[in-house]
């Protein structure tokens, strides 16, 4: 950012506290001026800083306070406006929530841009400056804490009444760095700065128990009681963040726990000179909200993961009894004030946590405090992998949570009876449904758990739920039909097209007005435009510059020259094997030898782009990387390639750089084994922002294909049913590599070392799992692959065809707004209705 030393006095030099009511009216007012002013004295009195010593971060922070500020007043009008109506409220549980930048977002959803942007102005400065300064909040792995913060975005909003809880990670997911072609992991210090969005709530800190052992008694009553002493414990304290609405007065509340230690240090060890053992408890204690994912490779990495996922529900269960006791006197209307959903299983720990509550600290008995419970909360499954299935030692689980081990042992218990006399004699069936699984290290089945402990269970894609039902957990399905239920996952359109794409969401608005903000279905109105030339050539050029914006950001960060003309061709997610980046890198290879070849035949241009982080502890996944970014050095170098083709992977992909990738690309790849995506929302992102997807009929592409039209997308491979009839029939991927020359010329080529020369042996994990195993079958897809890629480049080479695809899939993208998903969570689930703020 420029610096600028000539930034306008202050108005008025007083004091805050000096100020006079119409002086603080002004203050908070949303007139350019209002803003120029605020952020002055956010320089001076907050910051304490001179405009010609104030950095680029220093300006940032002026901003964000004065946009934060502006949220305040509705923040807590939105609070009071639900405690006075004794408002329904829902709590959405997520151990991630991948937040990004704040403060773009929060520009748009108060609808001040223009005032902001000429304040800035005024100043010197621009906004697309300030935002680029703000460090993301990297608080989650990918789709599922992405979708947790565009949940939170719909849900204020559609004005419900709602708290998102999860974890105030001290540092975040891990900044990735490529080294020579390798992932290198880097700390995420997001709060090593100034966080401006964030308030410290000290008085809601809870204790949080660890280990120990449980006591019974009879109490007076002469009721058997449990008691649960002899704990470590930790203190949780809440970190708010304001969640605005678009275009309302609606601010919610997102309230993450940071890990606090009961003592600061000991005196005892600090008397007798030994520092270290001082402040050790300290240091420990605080290690649950220190980072993001701990490495579960080992046995120390399973623990913190597990301490992380009850610190946070046992602290936001207290919180919601807490809230729900100042309004309402009797627990067993709890159900009726509170809605708890659970994204994913890291929370099931919640449904016997809220057990040990109801029952050893409020004295319900058993079967009031269960009907409660499973009244209260609703579980969303988000994986068809049975190995991401959430389990844990029972041995471990034992140990730190003593009496949750009970409480687990009947509910399972008093649930098998249950499946014992509506299936009298079943043993085998009583085996699977069991919470416990058995073995010589018996684990707890976290996703049992909670669709036991549930009144709902929903799957997050058509197809996703319907093999919940008959290939995941079919014997639930059978006991439990009317748990069961899709809730096919969306995405916001403020950040995902309004925010990140502004030139297309401006084309868009001066077309057909901007209701389609909220009423994404509006956007069904631009089909009447496909055949409009200027229309066309507007639409080219939006996507042009964004192209032209992407390129100049890679040849600043990696100087390399991308050619905007090129074909830009992106697959940029999470890394794993089922997500088939190495197909791509397969017709990468395909392409390369085809110009290789024969040079002079004719070739559409291509730029392919990747992106994504491995798990720290994933071999094959970072492997991958390292495959994908030394078939790079080979053709990026290659002279005979240039200009034909081209690979760049994108270090430390992340939701900032999203926004800039996204709207830049021409072709989706949502590539993955028919039959293991859950949903996906990736595929939403890209074709809301004008990109035609090429995919399998996985996830949610299902639901696309099916709203825009199966001429305007480009579907390959085997779907969910054929997978799983080319596995019973036993695969064997070597007749797949002998039936195709070009597969068999590309596992040659990597076979022979010719993508690592210094060591031929690299890249012989990937070879040997494709040949060999192939779990996720690339080569059985490869054919069909290739073949749908050429189409794609046919397709291509005719812009005026290709760009009226490209309008039609935005203009039947209305289905895949968050705010359609979280509607029918209101509806269907929650049963809660909106609350307008005044």
């Amino acid at each position: 950012m420029k610096k600028n030393n000539t930034v306008k006095p202050l108005k008025n030099h007083r004091h805050a506290v000096d100020r006079s009511v119409a002086e603080l009216e002004l203050y908070k007012g949303i007139r350019a001026e209002d803003f120029e002013q605020s952020f002055q004295e956010n320089l001076k009195y907050r910051l304490v800083k001179e405009p010609t010593t104030a950095t680029d971060y220093d300006r940032y922070l002026s901003l964000a306070y004065s946009i934060r500020d502006r949220l305040v007043e509705n923040w807590m009008s939105t609070q009071k406006a639900y405690r006075e109506k004794k408002a329904k409220r829902v709590y959405y549980l997520s151990l991630e929530f991948l937040i990004g930048r704040t403060l773009g977002n929060s520009v748009i959803n108060l609808q001040v841009e223009d005032n902001v942007s000429k304040a800035l102005q005024g100043l010197g400065l621009t906004l697309e400056e300030i935002r680029e300064v703000e460090i993301d909040a990297g608080l989650g792995n990918g789709g599922l804490g992405r979708l947790a913060a565009c949940f939170m975005d719909s849900l204020a909003t559609l004005e419900i009444p709602a708290y998102g809880y999860g974890i105030r990670y001290d540092y975040g997911i891990f900044r990735q760095k490529i080294v020579r072609g390798y992932q290198v992991e880097e700390p995420d210090e997001w709060l090593a700065m100034e966080n401006p969005w964030e308030k410290v709530r000290p008085e809601y800190t809870y204790r949080i128990k660890f280990g120990g052992h449980v006591t019974q008694r009879t109490n007076r009553a002469g009721k058997m009681v449990f008691d649960w002493v002899d704990t470590e414990d930790v203190l949780a304290t809440a970190y708010d963040t304001p969640v605005p609405g678009f275009g309302n007065k609606t601010v919610n509340n997102l309230r993450l726990w940071s890990a606090k230690a009961t003592e600061e240090f000991e005196l005892d060890f600090f008397n007798k000179g030994d520092y270290f053992a001082a402040t050790s408890k300290k240091t420990e204690t605080e290690s649950i909200s220190k980072v993001l994912y701990p490495n579960d490779n080992s046995p120390e990495g399973r623990e913190l993961r597990l301490k992380q996922q009850y610190f946070f529900v046992s602290a936001s269960i207290q919180d919601i009894l807490r809230r729900f006791k100042r309004e309402h006197a009797e627990l067993r209307e709890l159900p009726d004030a509170a809605s708890i959903q659970l994204n994913d299983t890291h929370p099931t720990i919640a449904i016997p946590e809220l057990m040990r509550v109801m029952m050893d600290v409020e004295g319900l008995e058993w079967e009031d405090a269960w009907d409660i419970t499973r009244a209260l909360f609703a579980y969303t499954n988000h994986t068809l992998l049975p190995e991401a299935l959430e389990k844990w030692p029972l041995a471990l689980f034992g140990r730190l949570f003593p009496r949750h081990t009970q409480i687990v042992q009947e509910i399972n218990a008093r649930f098998l009876r249950e499946v014992a006399n509506k299936y009298p004699g079943d043993t085998e069936r009583l085996r699977r449904m069991s919470i416990f699984e058995e073995g010589h290290d018996p684990q707890i089945r976290m996703a049992y758990l909670a669709i036991v402990g549930s009144h709902s269970v929903n799957g997050v894609s058509a197809l996703h739920t319907d093999l919940l039902k008959t290939s995941l957990v079919p014997d639930f399905y059978d006991l439990f039909p009317e748990r069961f239920n899709n809730k096919t996952n969306g995405i916001t359109p403020r950040r995902w097209l309004r925010k990140c794409n502004p030139s297309l969401a401006a084309l868009i608005t001066s077309r057909i007005g901007d209701k389609w903000v909220t009423d994404l279905s509006q956007l069904k109105k631009l089909e009447k435009f496909i055949d409009d030339r200027e229309f066309q050539e507007q639409w080219r050029q939006a996507k042009r510059n964004n192209k032209e914006k992407l390129a100049s950001l890679i040849a600043l960060e990696q100087r390399l020259a991308v050619d905007p003309e090129s074909l830009f061709d992106v697959q940029v997610k999470r890394i794993h094997e089922y997500k088939r980046q190495l197909l791509d890198a397969l017709h990468v290879i395909a392409l390369y030898r085809r110009i290789k070849d024969n040079p002079k035949a004719p070739f559409v241009p291509r730029t392919v782009f990747f992106g994504g982080k491995a798990a720290p502890g994933y071999f094959m996944a970072k492997l991958i990387i390292k495959f994908i970014n030394s078939i790079a050095e080979v053709v990026n170098q290659d002279p005979q390639i240039k200009g034909k083709l081209m690979v760049i992977f994108l270090p430390n992909y992340r939701v900032s750089l999203a926004e800039k990738v996204i709207p830049a690309a021409d072709l989706s790849e949502q590539i993955s084994t028919s039959g293991k995506e859950a949903s996906g929302t990736g595929n939403m992102k890209f074709a809301l922002n004008g990109a035609l997807t090429i995919g399998t009929l996985d996830g949610a592409n299902v639901e696309i294909q099916e709203e825009v039209g199966a001429e305007n997308i480009f579907i390959f491979g085997l779907t969910a049913e054929e997978v799983g009839r080319v596995k019973r029939e036993g695969y064997q991927p070597r007749e797949f590599y002998e039936r195709s020359p070009e597969l068999k010329g590309v596992m040659d080529l990597i076979h022979s070392g010719f993508f690592s020369p210094e060591n031929p042996g690299l890249f012989k994990p990937i070879y040997d799992s494709l040949m060999n195993h192939d779990e996720y079958l690339l080569l059985a897809d490869f054919d069909a692959y290739v073949e749908c890629q050429d189409k794609v480049s046919q397709l291509y080479q005719n812009q005026e065809e290709w760009t009226k695809k490209a309008i039609l899939n935005v203009a039947r993208m209305g289905k895949f707004s968050s705010d359609r998903t979280i509607q029918e969570y209101c509806d269907d689930i929650w049963m809660v209705k909106p609350v307008k703020i005044q």
